[in-house]
């Protein structure tokens, strides 16, 4: 341990004294003389100049001080005087003026200069000149003016060289200054928007005046300030908007006394109601320009889904439809995700809003002449109906009619006992029009909405979505009907998409249960034709090029399947057409360019869930189906085996398939009109064939396909139990595509890791190689050269046949045109 170190404070100062109470002692002049060099500081000043601006002149009487203070007046008033008129005449030579009072005033002249700022000497003569003193001739004068002219020239080159040399650091200069003040004027919109947004916020009902100030701002020229705008009051009208409607005082309300309170009320309802609809103005109007398009309808979607219930909704529900089918997607999928929003939130708006939705919808529809993005459909299958009010509604038909009967039987037995029943009757009346009364009163005060209202409200969206359906079906087929592939000797024309029929089939398969019976018959005469790919039904699928693709067409039998199992009781269709339309597309079915969703979800529906099969019929389709699993991905091929177990159980004769007899499998079944090639699975005969498939897709690559396939194998006719599978084409169809691309996936990331280490990838419990080997980079670019080639190539060919059948066309026509005009000259 050190030893502890004393703290020395500085000395206390001291005492602060004024000037007047210090007195110098003897002793202090004493040290001062002593020590002169410590006052070195103060003998270097300049006393002289010092004592020049003093003003008090010591030992001096007051006399004398004032008369020093008069001269120094007075020559400050020459001074001034000299400076400002410039004095001309000496006042030797001028005459005064006295006054009364005894002053004299001098008279004075101020300089004057040329305009051209001539030399002294010039002016001189000038002057001379004037004065009559020298007289010129008119050469002289003339030279003398060609002089002037010269200088004045030069001069004015002189100033237009230092003009221009001055005008680059002048702009540069001036383009700073702008810069720094459009910077300032930014942020200080920029903090009036925040503290105008803050204080509407924190306090609406005073500060509602600043609405308008914050519209104003948003109509500024600085395109950052416009969005800061648009945004900030989007913030603030989600927040402040009431839940209700406002509804303007009319002219006798307002001539009306009111309190205060609800004066001050009307003037914020006002107030807000006048500064959002300037603001919903200002959003349409931008809407259509690029720079703020997307803003715009972030802005006009948010306030619709915020306040449905508010004031303006046709406005903001005019510009989302508007904009439901755009180019740009991420605007597209903002309006379809408010549309749905609307459709799905029906508490907000109490399903007024989902009403105008569908009819613009439907009115968009028609005027773009169904040439619309698939997205704008997709949005109707997000309603949802109540099927208890449709069938409450029957209920209530037949409880009217009911009613009607009673009464009738009622009236008659009242006629009998007319004077008798008289008193009762009155009594009867007067408690039912107290019930009504009472019924009316609940419906005002309780929230509950009604249900004739929301029945209607439901049966208008109804109409109006399968109005929409119907239209685009009706479309289709006039479009179908007028092409070129349809009709082989119509000229050719522009073929015009069907981008809606896809959604158009999904919701009808939806909505199939709502549909009214007395459209059934056409729109199953219609579904065939779609399923059929063509307008003309009499040609074969085969030899007529379709104009549909085989997603849409399998969709069109899965609708008509669903309609037909919903309305069971009331239709009585056949649907033996769209068997073997589905027969005939399992062999258009390319996986690459079809959708399997759509034929596994049409295989589980026409095939798994229908009850009763013909033997021939389910022979062909499982027999086409284990060949369909040969060439396709494992995904559909799993589908594919599924739906031929489910037949395979589900139907013991179809079992012989199974066997391998001497001369093939065995015809359970005569078959009138034996056709190898037909389209019909009932004449194709395929109990007389083997299932050899199974044998090849039980050393499938896929473990799950060749146990499938050696499952199936493996049941005979012995097994007569049904044994029905839990899984479905569409379950087996996802989990295998989820599978594969989980598989995918981990692969990947296996091969990555070799590449890293550089070691074989081998299992830890077998310690087998596993196929996740890496490729050859070469070979693989290789192979993707050669297929896109080959892709080109088929695509070229396709362009190069149309242009040549084109051409043929148009020769043929040209001859026949000949041909014509050679008959109308010989018969002339």
């Amino acid at each position: 341990m050190g030893k502890k170190q004393k703290i020395v404070l500085p000395p206390e100062l001291p005492p602060e004294i004024p000037d007047d109470e210090v007195e110098v002692s003897d002793d202090d002049l004493q040290f001062i003389k002593e020590n002169r060099g410590y006052a070195s500081l103060i003998s270097s000043l300049d006393t002289h100049s010092i004592t020049k601006h003093v003003t008090r002149v010591a030992d001096a009487k007051d006399d004398t001080l004032e008369k020093l203070y008069e001269k120094r007046l007075q020559k400050n008033a020459l001074k001034k005087e000299k400076e400002e008129t410039g004095l001309q005449v000496d006042r030797v030579d001028a005459l005064p003026i006295k006054t009364l009072d005894g002053k004299l005033y001098y008279r004075t002249a101020t300089k004057k200069e040329s305009e051209n700022g001539p030399s002294e000497e010039g002016t001189g003569e000038d002057v001379n000149a004037d004065n009559g003193l020298v007289k010129l001739t008119k050469a002289e004068r003339r030279a003398k003016l060609k002089k002037m002219r010269k200088e004045g020239k030069k001069q004015g080159k002189e100033v237009a060289k230092a003009e221009v040399e001055e005008t680059p650091q002048a702009a540069v200069l001036a383009e700073v200054k702008e810069d720094l003040t459009a910077e300032e004027a930014f942020e200080s919109k920029k903090c009036k928007l925040a503290e105008l947004g803050n204080a509407l916020l924190t306090d609406p009902e005073s500060n509602i005046k600043f609405l308008k100030e914050m519209v104003q701002i948003s109509k500024d020229n600085d395109h950052t300030i416009v969005k800061l705008g648009l945004l900030s009051l989007l913030a603030v009208f989600k927040d402040i908007v009431p839940g209700y409607r406002i509804r303007l005082p009319t002219e006798k309300e307002l001539e009306m006394k009111v309190s205060k309170t609800v004066r001050k009320m009307r003037y914020y309802e006002s107030t807000l109601l006048s500064a959002y609809k300037a603001y919903l103005q200002r959003l349409i109007a931008l809407e259509k320009k690029p720079l703020f398009q997307h803003v715009a309808v972030r802005c006009i979607c948010s306030l619709l889904d915020a306040n449905p219930h508010f004031n303006f909704r046709e406005s903001l529900l005019d510009a989302t439809v508007r904009n439901i089918s755009s180019t740009n997607e991420a605007i597209r999928k903002l309006c379809c995700s408010t549309i749905k929003s609307l459709f799905t939130n029906e508490g907000k708006h109490g399903g007024e809003a989902t009403i105008e939705a569908v009819r613009l919808i439907a009115d968009h529809v028609k005027a773009h002449n169904c040439q619309l993005h698939p997205d704008s459909l997709d949005v109707f299958l997000s309603l949802s109906f109540d099927e208890d009010l449709v069938k409450s509604e029957k209920m209530e038909e037949d409880q009217k009619f009911k009613n009607k009967k009673s009464k009738k039987r009622k009236n008659m037995e009242a006629s009998n006992q007319l004077v008798e029943n008289d008193r009762k009757k009155i009594r009867r009346e007067q408690i039912s029009k107290t019930r009504e009364e009472v019924e009316a009163d609940y419906k005002a005060a309780s929230f509950a909405p009604d249900i004739m209202e929301k029945r209607q409200m439901q049966t208008e969206t109804l109409s109006a979505v399968f109005e929409t359906y119907f239209r685009i079906l009706k479309y289709t087929m006039q479009s179908i009907s007028a092409r070129p592939e349809a009709n082989p000797g119509a000229l050719s024309a522009v073929v015009e998409p069907l981008p809606l029929l896809a959604p158009c089939l999904k919701g009808l398969a939806k909505f199939s249960h709502l549909i009214d019976l007395d459209f059934m018959g056409d729109l199953m005469n219609h579904l065939k034709v779609l399923a059929s790919g063509s307008s003309n039904t009499s040609n074969s699928s085969d030899k007529c090029s379709k104009c549909l693709t085989v997603a849409e067409r399998l969709q069109c039998c899965i609708v008509a399947f669903k309609v037909m199992r919903n309305n069971l009781d009331a239709l009585n269709v056949d649907l033996q057409d769209f068997f073997v339309h589905l027969y005939n597309l399992v062999l258009e079915y390319r996986p690459g360019r079809d959708q399997g969703e759509v034929l596994a979800e049409a295989l589980k529906i026409m095939l798994c869930e229908d009850k009763q099969h013909d033997m021939q019929k389910t022979a062909a389709f499982i027999k086409r189906l284990a060949t369909f699993s040969l060439s396709v991905g494992s995904a559909d091929s799993m589908a594919a085996l599924v739906t031929v177990k489910h037949l395979l159980q589900k139907n013991v004769k179809c079992r012989n398939l199974l066997e391998n007899d001497i001369g093939g499998g065995s015809v359970s079944g005569t078959i009138p009109k034996y056709q190898p090639y037909s389209t019909d699975p009932n004449l194709s005969g395929a109990l007389a064939s083997v299932l050899w498939e199974l044998n090849l897709l039980s050393r499938h690559y896929h473990p799950a396909i060749s146990t499938m396939a050696l499952g199936m194998s493996s049941m005979g006719t012995a097994h007569n139990q049904i044994i029905l599978s839990k899984s479905s084409p569409q379950q087996a169809f996802k989990e295998m595509s989820l599978d594969q691309e989980l598989c995918f996936t981990q692969n990947i990331k296996l091969n990555n890791k070799k590449r890293r280490t550089n070691s074989p990838a081998t299992s830890p419990s077998t310690g087998s190689t596993t196929v996740t080997t890496s490729f050859d980079d070469n070979e693989l670019q290789g192979k993707l050269n050669s297929h896109f080639t080959l892709l080109h190539d088929i695509k070229e060919n396709e362009r190069l046949r149309k242009e040549l059948d084109r051409t043929a066309l148009s020769l043929q026509l040209y001859e026949q045109y000949k041909k014509q005009k050679r008959r109308s000259k010989q018969s002339r």
